[in-house]
């Protein structure tokens, strides 16, 4: 593995003073994708809301190539290279797929035809307005827009959001292909647990705000009662140590 470009270390991240994750550590490296996972509630849209400098660091620190970012504002960041499509999407429903794509653009943007290259489905959708869109064409958009600056670190949080599986099973691999094609560093909540697996290197679970399981995607994915008992609660830290299952 190449060195992280995206390091958590000892994070403490929440609302008012008080935190929701305690102690996370985790990292992402340039082309890499990695699935971030956990019931509901488990801190995992607080942790990408951290990393993208919409919450403040409560405690650790977060690092971009090295650089401890904590409290530059999120436009900024934005700026160096850090994307996130939130959960809900955020789009302007009056806005048509091509000014919503245009709106992003800057110096250096990813140029129009790439970037229908790996979301082809967009290119019919350029003149609609994004309130007329179905559910996966708008998180399409959502991503879209979120790759126009080429990002270096792309946060996606809940791509399968009121979607069908079958829909979800066309959207999770372009996460795929922008970490091999742009090189970009991919972290993703996803609640789909087997499908993440499939797009994901490795994978981080969290329950009750703390890291529980952490390991390559392929080998979690053979180990289903790790994942059940991480998701239950059964590994939470304060019950039993960490779990981690190491590379092959």
């Amino acid at each position: 593995m190449p060195d992280p470009l995206l390091v958590l270390e000892a994070l403490d991240a929440g609302y008012g003073g008080a935190p929701v994750v305690r102690d996370l550590s985790l990292e992402v490296a340039a082309g890499e994708v990695v699935a971030l996972l956990g019931p509901n509630g488990a801190g995992k849209t607080t942790t990408l809301s951290t990393i993208a400098g919409l919450l403040p660091c409560l405690g650790g620190s977060v690092r971009l190539d090295g650089e401890d970012i904590d409290g530059v504002p999120a436009h900024k960041l934005a700026r160096r290279g850090i994307s996130l499509v939130p959960e809900g999407r955020a789009l302007f429903f009056g806005m048509t797929v091509g000014e919503h794509l245009q709106l992003a653009e800057t110096k250096g943007s990813l140029r129009r035809e790439q970037l229908i290259e790996l979301l082809p489905e967009l290119h019919k959708c350029l003149g609609r307005k994004a309130g007329v869109l179905s559910g996966g064409e708008q998180q399409m958009l959502a991503v879209g827009r979120a790759l126009v600056s080429q990002p270096r670190v792309l946060l996606v949080d809940e791509m399968s959001l009121g979607l069908a599986p079958v829909i979800v099973e066309r959207l999770l691999p372009i996460l795929r292909r922008v970490a091999d094609e742009l090189g970009a560093a991919v972290l993703f909540v996803e609640q789909h647990v087997s499908l993440a697996l499939e797009v994901a290197d490795r994978a981080y679970v969290l329950n009750h705000g703390r890291l529980v399981l952490e390991g390559r995607a392929s080998e979690l994915a053979q180990r289903r009662d790790l994942l059940r008992s991480s998701y239950l609660g059964d590994a939470a830290p304060d019950v039993h140590p960490r779990q981690e299952i190491a590379p092959a």
